[in-house]
């Protein structure tokens, strides 16, 4: 199951603050915020999405993940790669550092990056 940029834009902050309770979601957004009927309907259909879940105190509801962030995104880059790249990882990487506007330092760091997967995988 995917979300909608509306609410992985709040699980961006879910991820972030771990735990929160509707008054810290709503301080995490940018001016201008969203309504408070806004962020309950997102957390809702997360709920029922089972991205989240929340633990009750008295009439407050504290929210928190239920999906890791690595996790997520992950599962994102791998249906990227299967679905616009034919399955391939290199053609992804030759399109992500050709079209992209990476500066020397970043390319180096993607190399050594690769580099210490190399030799994980060679030992």
């Amino acid at each position: 199951m995917q979300l909608s940029n509306s609410e992985e834009q709040l699980m961006q902050h879910l991820w972030k603050l771990e735990k929160a309770f509707m008054k810290d979601l709503l301080e995490a957004f940018p001016e201008p915020k969203p309504a408070t009927t806004t962020v309950a309907t997102l957390l809702k259909r997360m709920i029922d999405k089972k991205f989240v879940a929340y633990t009750e105190f008295g009439n407050a509801r504290q929210y928190y993940p239920l999906v890791k962030k690595t996790d997520y995104f992950s599962k994102h880059v791998n249906g990227l790669i299967k679905n616009f790249f034919n399955n391939s990882a290199s053609q992804f990487a030759s399109f992500f550092t050709t079209q992209t506007d990476l500066s020397a330092s970043e390319l180096k760091e993607l190399q050594q990056i690769i580099d210490a997967q190399l030799k994980k995988k060679e030992q």
